[in-house]
């Protein structure tokens, strides 16, 4: 183990590096090796690359979604903001209890309406919806666009464990080995499609579990206590911010942080499974059953997260001090937990545990550039540049699209340096939000005509951004997009201020998905009172019922 005069980073960590090396070696063999495992003849077809040939059964699927929902900034980015803001950062727990009651019904519906009529992406289900081109291409142009920031969350886990280890600002600088990393990512995703992270998620989560257990079991014994942890880290999150004269955070909520917290555990709550990524993971599933069972046990993955989510305590009362990033000059707080581990445990334990987090990134990260590829193949390149693509085309321009998704992350990191990686999850989720009304709203009605909808996105949309834009944080100097909290009295209506002077903060991913869902209804109302034509006969079909999606499943010998 190492003293805090050791800093982490200065220096690589040949233990800790070479378990890295050897675990990353073994998730990449299968990777290649997952392009045999429960293959069709051919993996030239869409449902076969992109979706796993529609059949993982009970465990692949809650290991493929629970590996897909609990990624990287589970290990970072939520650590990381209870080590600064404190209590807030727990938003993530109650978001993923109420989650699953959310999804339940919307995520069986999806699936049995997607596995009867060949729907790969939510932007497919749209389409055939509303009959709306135009319509499912904001839904996937949504979805890759929020999906980016994603998966840029999954680099910054990654970058964080390879800077501690000395891989990143120490022995070997730049960003290569996060370079090197995704281009192994890349062509093992090109060969086996969902199979590799589907495959590679046995592993990263039996590392996860592995690693968490021992964590809160031993640093606490080692640093005197829960007890002791919660006094240290509430006087240190007491003490005044230098550059901005207030305190950093608080272990209990505060009157300025109630409504953030509220806003920020529904808004996520709605959003993850409008994630492309998401709902790839439940398409890929064999029948009703297999998600009914794996959406009363990813709840397990919760109570995971909660011990996670107190590391930050950890890494307050031990002292832990974050890596500076050389190039901005600033402390990288996603560096905490990875710096925890690195002083904390025994280097060959440590580089286990920096695996884990390496390979939380990568699994997720696989998932969401094959969920985006489906988006652009199905819903961009099919739809406007060739209709008559045959499958094969559709899984080769796929394959093609997941490289650039993944170099496009890799360059989105290279430009941004957020003080604490989770908002670029939740910067995604304020944009995924708006799609809510024309995905899961419209699997049980289709009384929000097209237009409404087209229009409720464009006001959803450009509200969001805006507020985004305008929020500035002292403590880094950024004067736009510092973060995802807004403090309510800055909310503007055409230059009006309904709530001026009030300091208590928002997600303004909740506040643009009100405007989307109102302005959606005021379209809606008009477009039928003049009876405007809703693109398709809604006298046929129009409700998606239980018993229609068994007839058809019965069909096809699906159910």
């Amino acid at each position: 183990m190492k003293t805090l005069a050791a800093a982490p980073g200065s220096g690589l960590q040949w233990t800790e590096l070479s378990i890295f090396v050897v675990l990353f070696l073994l998730v990449t063999v299968l990777g290649f090796l997952a392009a045999r495992w429960k293959a069709a003849e051919s993996l030239d077809h869409l449902d076969e690359w992109g979706l796993g040939g529609r059949k993982f059964g009970g465990w692949i699927t809650w290991f493929l979604v629970g590996g897909d929902l609990y990624t990287a900034y589970t290990f970072v980015a939520v650590p990381a903001l209870v080590f600064g803001a404190g209590a807030l950062g727990f938003y993530a727990l109650p978001y993923t209890v109420i989650l699953y009651p959310i999804v339940f019904l919307p995520a069986l519906r999806m699936w049995s309406v997607s596995r009867s009529r060949g729907y790969v992406t939510p932007a497919d289900f749209v389409r055939g919806r509303f009959g709306s081109p135009t319509l499912a291409l904001l839904i996937a142009i949504t979805g890759i666009v929020a999906t980016m920031p994603y998966i840029a969350l999954q680099l910054v886990g990654l970058e964080a464990v390879l800077r501690t280890m000395g891989l990143n600002g120490g022995g070997i600088t730049g960003h290569l080995p996060l370079l090197i990393a995704f281009i192994i990512l890349a062509l093992y995703t090109y060969q086996s499609g969902l199979r590799a992270p589907a495959l590679i998620a046995f592993v990263k989560d039996g590392l996860i579990y592995v690693v968490i257990l021992v964590a809160v079991f031993y640093l606490p014994a080692k640093l005197g206590g829960w007890s002791h942890i919660f006094d240290v880290s509430a006087q240190k999150l007491a003490q005044p911010n230098p550059k901005t004269g207030k305190p950093a955070g608080s272990i209990v909520l505060t009157g300025t942080n109630q409504l953030q917290y509220i806003t920020l555990a529904l808004g996520s709550a709605l959003a993850l499974f409008l994630y492309p990524h998401s709902l790839t993971g439940v398409l890929a599933s064999r029948g009703r059953n297999v998600i009914k069972r794996n959406m009363m046990a990813l709840p397990a993955y919760s109570f995971l997260l909660g011990l996670l989510a107190l590391l930050g305590y950890v890494a307050l009362a031990s002292g832990v001090k974050p890596i500076t990033n050389a190039a901005t000059g600033n402390a990288d707080s996603n560096t905490v937990v990875p710096v925890l581990f690195d002083l904390q445990f025994p280097s060959w334990f440590a580089g286990i545990a920096f695996a884990a987090i390496g390979i939380g990134a990568l699994v997720p990260a696989a998932i969401m550039s094959i969920a985006a590829a489906n988006l652009w193949t199905r819903n961009i390149y099919k739809e406007y540049l060739k209709r008559d693509a045959t499958p094969k085309q559709e899984a080769k321009q796929a394959k093609l699209a997941s490289l650039v998704v993944k170099f496009g992350a890799v360059a989105f990191i290279l430009f941004i340096d957020p003080q604490f990686s989770i908002d670029l999850q939740l910067i995604g989720g304020v944009l995924i939000l708006q799609t809510l009304p024309s995905v899961a709203i419209s699997l049980y009605t289709r009384w929000l005509h097209r237009w409404g909808l087209v229009a409720g996105w464009i006001v959803g949309m450009g509200w969001g951004l805006i507020m985004l834009y305008n929020i500035p944080n002292p403590s880094n100097g950024k004067a736009h997009f510092g973060g995802s909290a807004m403090p309510l009295g800055n909310l503007s209506i055409f230059g009006w201020h309904p709530f001026s002077g009030v300091t208590t903060q928002i997600y303004p991913g909740f506040v643009a998905l009100v405007a989307n869902l109102v302005v959606a209804v005021i379209v809606t109302v008009i477009a039928r009172s003049f009876k405007v034509f809703n693109g398709v006969d809604e006298t046929e079909d129009t409700d998606y019922h239980a018993d229609e999606h068994d007839k058809d499943l019965r069909a096809i010998g699906a159910h």
